[in-house]
């Protein structure tokens, strides 16, 4: 279980400096709080950081129920599969948004298999 709560404080973390990427990028490209448009590149760090924080919305429970009702282990596995998707992400679309997809294929995949096998997992408990 130690895994999974390391795992998840990881992708806290790692969503902390994607905030901090794009806070410098707003700085860098002079584009002032509270607007989210302005020069492209910041443009870019700002969809990062938004969906990421739209898969933290998936991935945080799908963590927490796969872990327990399938395998910490397991969890902890594709919880690093999906810190990694978004690391690829993140410098994927920042360079050219074509590039984003492998890392959010990874992610796709991780919140996909975290979800639906949580679901299995539980829903086999029941029996």
């Amino acid at each position: 279980m130690e895994l999974v709560v390391i795992v998840g404080l990881l992708a806290l973390l790692e969503y902390w400096v994607l905030l901090m990427l794009t806070g410098q990028a707003r700085g860098r490209f002079g584009v002032a709080a509270p607007a989210t448009a302005g020069h492209p590149i910041f443009e870019r760090y700002f969809r990062v950081q938004m969906n990421t924080i739209e898969q933290l919305v998936l991935f945080l429970p799908g963590l927490a129920v796969f872990s327990w009702a399938v395998s910490p282990r397991w969890a902890a596995v594709l919880g690093l599969v999906f810190i990694v998707g978004r690391a690829l992400y993140a410098r994927g679309y920042v360079q050219d948004p074509a590039k984003r997809g492998p890392g959010f294929l990874l992610t796709l995949l991780a919140n996909g298999v975290l979800i639906i096998g949580g679901l299995i997992g539980t829903a086999i408990r029941l029996i």
